[in-house]
């Protein structure tokens, strides 16, 4: 029986479940090799380090969280209604790879945080996410944000405590909810606030 060719996909299958069994600090490009039944050299050939592959590991695991969250860009929606749920689902998606996978979810984590190119490639495009809809709320005149780049990273950094895996130890309080409406509101009334003469 012939084995499929090795492609990236498949030695980036292979380190998830490597990283799962052994962590971030113990897994070796060697044991990535070992789960595929090839040496370490024919990983090399795609990854030239084993930086290069856990950069290719979080990058993966970042476009997961923020591929979906394309389709609230554009809609008949309003844009607040596509920006609530831009967050809610942003929020929920990592909360639920928490809570369903402790363990590779603070693996994910460590690899992203000492992966800083890549994490500051995954908050551009949640950025650009979010000015996209920013943006149509003020050309509906929904919103009167008059630099919608600085009020999507404004954003962000106001909710970060719903997203932010820095954060995953208190998304089992029960009053994240309240929380999460609370900043909802304040968000909502900064981004539909008009000036004064």
């Amino acid at each position: 029986m012939n084995e499929p060719p090795l492609t990236p996909a498949r030695i980036l299958d292979a380190a998830e479940e490597t990283l799962r069994r052994f962590g971030p600090a113990k897994t070796t490009v060697v044991d990535v090799a070992r789960a595929l039944g090839v040496s370490h050299g024919s990983v090399y050939r795609h990854f030239p380090s084993k930086a290069a592959l856990r950069d290719a590991v979080a990058e993966r695991w970042l476009r997961r969280v923020s591929a979906p969250l394309e389709e609230f860009r554009d809609g008949d929606d309003t844009a607040a209604r596509r920006l609530r749920d831009w967050l809610l689902a942003l929020s929920g998606t990592k909360q639920r790879m928490a809570r369903e996978d402790p363990e590779l979810f603070a693996t994910y984590h460590a690899i992203v945080v000492e992966s800083r190119d890549v994490i500051g490639a995954h908050l551009g495009v949640l950025a650009e996410q979010l000015e996209a809809i920013i943006g149509a709320g003020v050309a509906r005149g929904e919103f009167a944000a008059e630099d919608p780049k600085s009020a999507a990273r404004a954003v962000l950094t106001a909710t970060a405590r719903f997203h932010n895996p820095v954060h995953a130890s208190e998304w089992d309080d029960p009053a994240l909810a309240e929380d999460f409406e609370a900043v909802w509101s304040l968000l909502l009334c900064g981004l539909a606030a008009r000036k004064h003469p």
